[in-house]
């Protein structure tokens, strides 16, 4: 008997491990994609209107999210608490996303991508001043490293710096807000009803500028890196909701920071992009206390945080 029960533990033992490897392995894929949306977004500033681009991502998110959901939930996926936050949230990472376009018409990918995986510790400063949260001496001593690794890449007053630098700190406040919102309505809402709202508040509202922007494309091959946007946002959302349901989000919160790597891998690849020994220097210091702070959230409040994509 004893034998049979040490055979049992060792077996659930081995297939959480499993789970959790699989959830890494997911949460890597999930970043990835964001890394390569971020990549298609920079090559379609040459040549696309910024919120052009941004209508097509969201309405492709929208439609996928539609058919793939609604035949399987069907009225449940529409079923909200709380439809007025759904729209804010909407309209939050519409924002977050055209600040996102703008900034990386201007800005290296990798620096970029450092840059707004900040959101974290901001999230902190905001619990600390709006929500009233105590905050832990440890935490400030990471959201000071992770200011200190933005400043080291803006390097404000040196030669590089320049405006369009101060757009992902944009991003990072609106980001920062939609997550806050994002774990308040993850208590009553359904994760994919808010994906799904997501997409259709982003798209509707993208569309009121349409007509004002739209622009006949050279080529097809425009279009086609369009779709290929709305594709990687798409499924690396699926992707990452995936992944929690196999692995607590305090385990792969600081797999999150690998989408640095990936972006560094794009700017490389695509522009020659090369961060130098400063840039990398204030980007490590921003992963390391970025994921550290990630991790301290998750695991005191088991609140997902969501990584950086447009």
């Amino acid at each position: 008997m004893e034998s049979g029960g040490i055979a049992a533990r060792k077996s659930t033992r081995d297939l959480e491990s499993e789970r959790i490897l699989a959830g890494i392995g997911l949460v890597l894929l999930a970043v990835a994609c964001f890394a390569t949306l971020d990549t298609a977004t920079k090559l379609s500033t040459a040549a696309v209107p910024i919120l052009m681009g941004v209508w097509v991502r969201y309405a492709f998110q929208a439609v996928a999210t539609t058919l793939v959901l609604l035949p399987k939930h069907g009225p449940r996926l529409l079923r909200t608490e709380h439809p007025k936050y759904q729209l804010l949230r909407g309209a939050l990472l519409l924002a977050s996303s055209t600040l996102a376009f703008l900034s990386l018409r201007y800005m290296p990918l990798a620096e970029f991508t450092s840059i707004v995986l900040i959101a974290p510790l901001v999230i902190t400063l905001l619990a600390a001043t709006t929500l009233k949260e105590q905050v832990s001496p440890l935490r400030w001593a990471l959201v000071a490293g992770g200011f200190a690794g933005t400043l080291v890449i803006l390097r404000p007053g040196g030669e590089a710096f320049s405006w369009a630098m101060l757009l992902p700190i944009g991003l990072v406040l609106t980001n920062a807000w939609f997550q806050v919102l994002t774990s308040k309505l993850a208590r009553t809402e359904n994760p994919l009803t808010m994906h799904f709202y997501t997409g259709w508040v982003g798209a509707l509202l993208a569309s009121v500028a349409l007509p004002f922007v739209w622009t006949s494309l050279p080529s097809w091959h425009w279009w086609a890196l369009l779709c290929l946007m709305g594709f990687m946002g798409t499924v690396g959302h699926f992707i990452l909701i995936l992944a929690y349901q196999r692995a607590p989000a305090s385990t792969l919160t600081p797999y999150l920071y690998a989408q640095i790597a990936f972006a560094m891998l794009g700017g490389w690849l695509m522009f020659s992009q090369i961060p130098d020994k400063i840039s990398l220097t204030g980007m490590a210091l921003i992963a390391i206390c970025g994921a550290a702070g990630a991790w301290l959230t998750v695991r005191e409040r088991r609140v997902p945080i969501e990584p950086a994509e447009s």
